[in-house]
């Protein structure tokens, strides 16, 4: 009764991923509806040319029926048409609405994330971030700096002074370098008396060794 007074309760609506499917399943059933129509569209037209002229009247109701096929085929090739740019625009419509779910989170992390800053604090901390690092800088610059002792001397000075110790190390080296024997030095000396002038001598100290020898000779007799 109380149906019959108010209504009947309207059935709730599919969500879109339902009705996505839903299309897809009247899409294949479309295809293959499609798919036996062309078969028999070509059965007929078989008939047809089968019997020809020589019998037309089974001929004409092969064509008939081959007419009827083709406007059936005509009404799915337009229903898929709908169907298909319906899905299309379901299935855009759940990619927006995720995309737009998904920006909506990551807004609302945001705005809690940034709920606990002050822009004008976070200024005032990186200026203070700023001032730290500059004293910081200065600290190291005067740690590096030689306490007490180096700055007093003339860098140019000592490098006069570098160089001319250098100088007289290379020079002390020179010094002592020693001659390296060389070929002539090594050959034997070249004996100062001519050697027909040694032999000569040699014959006449003979001659006359041989002469006191016979004078000896002949005063002992």
């Amino acid at each position: 009764m109380l149906s019959n007074i108010f209504g009947k309760k309207k059935p709730a609506a599919p969500s879109t991923q339902d009705a996505i499917q839903q299309l897809r399943e009247t899409e294949e059933m479309l295809v293959k509806k499609q798919e036996f129509l062309e078969n028999k569209i070509n059965a007929e037209v078989a008939t047809a040319r089968k019997y020809g002229t020589g019998n037309k009247r089974l001929a004409l109701h092969a064509l008939k029926r081959k007419k009827q096929y083709e406007k059936q085929l005509n009404h799915i090739d337009g229903t898929l048409t709908t169907i298909e740019f319906q899905r299309q625009t379901l299935e855009n419509a759940s990619t927006n609405a995720e995309v737009l779910n998904v920006m909506g989170a990551a807004a609302k992390s945001l705005k809690a994330a940034h709920k606990d800053m002050d822009i004008d604090e976070v200024h005032d901390l990186m200026e203070d971030i700023a001032d730290q690092q500059e004293i910081s800088n200065e600290i190291a610059e005067a740690i590096s700096q030689p306490a007490g002792f180096g700055n007093e001397f003339d860098e140019d000075e000592l490098l006069r002074e570098l160089e001319e110790l250098e100088q007289e190390e290379l020079d002390k080296r020179l010094l002592n370098v020693k001659p390296m024997p060389t070929a002539v030095d090594n050959l034997p000396e070249v004996p100062n008396t001519n050697l027909q002038t040694s032999a000569k001598h040699k014959t006449k100290t003979r001659e006359q060794d041989d002469d006191l020898d016979a004078l000896e000779a002949w005063a002992a007799s």
